[in-house]
């Protein structure tokens, strides 16, 4: 097995490297826009990172899917995936998140294993570690699948458990017991999980259970590293409690994250060392401001071509067939707002303010221009008259 080194004084130390990432999500698209081919190109690309950095383990702290019923191209991705990663001779350790299914994930895990990739998806099993030897000793690596409090507890034997910090800590439980009766000095942990102090974004699916999400850090207490998945921004929660978030960014509010995975190394005391290897993006995401006409044809959006953009248009009428003229420069143009500039005094007076003094017709009218985003012609001007006259008549007669 292949090993890193860590320098210091003039002497080589042998060190265990892992490499933790999570939060694949293999099959999402981005507004309707398939992301399969961007995932493809980035999570192989991990196979050249493995090899530039010997790393000996790769930690996978569950979504792997985006749905637990992956379509087959996605499964297809997570084929070649798997396979690019298995050929640089390092071991994969894989642990299923919410967005999975644990069964289906699991298929094959027998085979996989005997060559090097560990689905640790059941909790019947979250207590038996992987078992990793370097120079110094053994190193055991455990998986907590997606603990789903309300079907976790009883699987635990803990039916009085209630939330996410119960069953996590149930679980943690059985795996210092386990670690103990090893007499394992080295562990790591896998668990997909919102833990207190994490930064979350728009993009991840709500875990809570009657209201209650957030387990605390201090449940992995004595563990020499966690890998955490479930946020989609890389943090660190206290030393040794990490999120490497995910390997793209999956909304526009995610555009200015750096997307990243953390390489950990250990000696023969346990985590040595910690840094975040940024990774490449297929493809930027960009918001775009200004009318149709501005983005379509201004030369200081050509660097944006080839990039996700979502346009916000200022134009002051609704502009018709804007997606199409977009993407006609804008070949990733995926998502658009109509956000016409409106006079700020006059949109915070409240609706009666606005039309005091106001005629019927004149109230009408404008609320004909507001929802279709064009103006009253003459002729609808004279309709509306003669709409609002039979309805007086209408309501005089009753």
């Amino acid at each position: 097995m292949p090993s890193g080194d860590l320098s210091g004084a003039g002497v080589s130390v042998r060190v265990m490297r892992l490499l933790h990432t999570s939060d694949w999500h293999i099959g999402r698209s981005l507004h309707g826009a398939d992301l399969l081919a961007d995932q493809e190109r980035v999570l192989t690309g991990l196979a050249d990172l493995i090899t530039a950095e010997s790393v000996d383990v790769v930690l996978v702290a569950g979504d792997i899917y985006d749905r637990a019923i992956p379509p087959a191209a996605a499964t297809a991705v997570l084929d070649s995936v798997l396979t690019a990663l298995w050929s640089t001779g390092a071991q994969v350790i894989i642990t299923p998140g919410n967005h999975d299914s644990s069964i289906r994930l699991a298929y094959a895990a027998g085979l996989l294993a005997a060559n090097g990739v560990h689905l640790r998806t059941s909790v019947s099993s979250l207590a038996e570690p992987v078992l990793l030897q370097d120079a110094h000793g053994t190193v055991g690596i455990y998986g907590i699948p997606y603990l789903e409090p309300d079907l976790a507890k009883h699987a635990l034997g803990m039916p009085q458990a209630r939330g996410h910090t119960d069953v996590l800590s149930a679980a943690m439980d059985q795996i210092r017991a386990d670690r103990d009766r090893r007499g394992l000095t080295r562990t790591v942990v896998l668990a997909h999980a919102f833990v207190a102090g994490g930064v979350r974004g728009d993009s991840e699916r709500d875990i809570s259970v009657g209201g209650v999400e957030v387990a605390p850090a201090e449940i992995f207490a004595g563990i020499d590293y966690v890998a955490l998945g479930h946020l989609h921004r890389a943090q660190e929660i206290v030393p040794g409690v990490r999120y490497s978030g995910s390997p793209l960014p999956y909304s526009f509010a995610e555009a200015d994250q750096v997307k990243s995975v953390t390489l950990v190394d250990f000696d023969a005391e346990g985590r040595a060392g910690v840094t975040v290897h940024e990774l490449d993006r297929p493809r930027e995401l960009v918001t775009l401001t200004g009318t149709v006409d501005e983005l379509v044809n201004e030369p200081r959006y050509e660097a944006h071509v080839e990039d996700y953009v979502s346009a916000q248009l200022l134009d002051a009428t609704r502009p018709v067939d804007a997606m199409r003229r977009l993407r006609a420069r804008f070949s990733y143009c995926v998502h658009l707002d109509w956000a016409p500039i409106v006079d700020h005094i006059e949109s915070t007076r409240s609706y009666g303010e606005r039309i005091v003094g106001r005629s019927d017709l004149g109230i009408v009218t404008d609320f004909v221009q507001h929802v279709r985003a064009t103006p009253v012609t003459t002729a609808e001007t004279d309709l509306l008259s003669v709409a609002l006259a039979a309805g007086r008549v209408a309501e005089g007669a009753s």
